[in-house]
C-alpha cells in the first residue's frame, strides 16, 4: 500500500501518525500525538486534535474538527461541517481542558452534514445521524436519528439502507432482528 499523501498546504505535526494510503487535503491540520489509520481521507480544512484516535477507512469531509476525547472506529463517515463538542459547559474565562468528555464513535457510523454531537455520548456501530441533527444522548447501534434533539426514526443496515419492518435489507440481503429497543444482525444473504 502507498505511503500517506499530504497536500502542500496541510500541516502534520511531528509526532502525528498517519497510516498507509491516507490522504490529507488542503489546509488540514493533524496535531501531534494523534493517530490516523490506513486508507483515510481528511478533506479540506479538517482539524485533528492532539491525542485523537481515528481508525482505518475513515472519511472526514470538509470543515470538520475532531477534538481530544473523540475516538473514531473504522469506516466512519463524517459529513461536511459536522461538529463534535468536547466540554459540556464551556466558558472562555474558565479552563476546562481536564473536563473533556469522551465521545466514542462506533464502526461504520455516518454523521450527516452540519450535525452536532454533544460530548460524552456514544454513537453505536453503523448508526446513521441525519444532517443537521443534534445528538444529546447515546445512539444505539444501527439507529437512524434525526432532529433537534435527535430521535430514532428507523434502523439501518450495515450497508446504510433503512430496514423495513421485517428486518430484511433490500440492498444487500442481510437479515436483522428489530425491536423497539434495538437492532441485531442475524445473518447475511445466503
Amino acid at each position: 500500500m502507498s505511503a500517506p499523501f499530504i497536500h502542500a498546504t496541510a500541516i502534520v505535526d511531528d509526532g502525528a501518525r498517519l497510516g498507509n494510503g491516507t490522504r490529507v487535503w488542503h489546509f488540514t491540520h493533524v496535531s501531534a500525538g494523534s493517530v490516523v489509520g490506513a486508507r483515510c481521507v481528511l478533506g479540506q480544512n479538517v482539524f485533528v486534535g492532539p491525542g485523537v484516535e481515528i481508525g482505518d477507512g475513515v472519511k472526514i469531509q470538509n470543515n470538520v474538527s475532531v477534538y481530544a476525547g473523540v475516538v473514531l472506529a473504522d469506516d466512519v463517515f463524517l459529513g461536511p461541517s459536522c461538529v463534535f463538542t468536547n466540554v459540556l459547559t464551556p466558558r472562555a474565562h474558565v479552563e476546562r481542558k481536564d473536563e473533556f468528555a469522551p465521545t466514542p464513535v462506533g464502526k461504520g457510523v455516518t454523521v450527516g452534514a452540519n450535525a452536532t454531537i454533544v460530548c460524552g455520548h456514544s454513537l453505536g456501530d453503523y448508526a446513521l445521524i441525519g444532517a443537521g441533527s443534534v445528538v444529546t444522548k447515546d445512539v444505539p447501534s444501527h439507529a437512524v436519528v434525526v432532529g433537534n434533539p435527535a430521535r430514532r426514526t428507523a434502523w439501518a443496515c450495515r450497508c446504510g439502507e433503512i430496514l423495513p419492518g421485517d428486518g430484511a435489507c433490500a440492498r444487500c440481503g442481510d437479515q436483522y432482528e428489530l425491536t423497539a429497543e434495538g437492532c441485531r444482525w442475524v445473518k447475511s444473504r445466503e
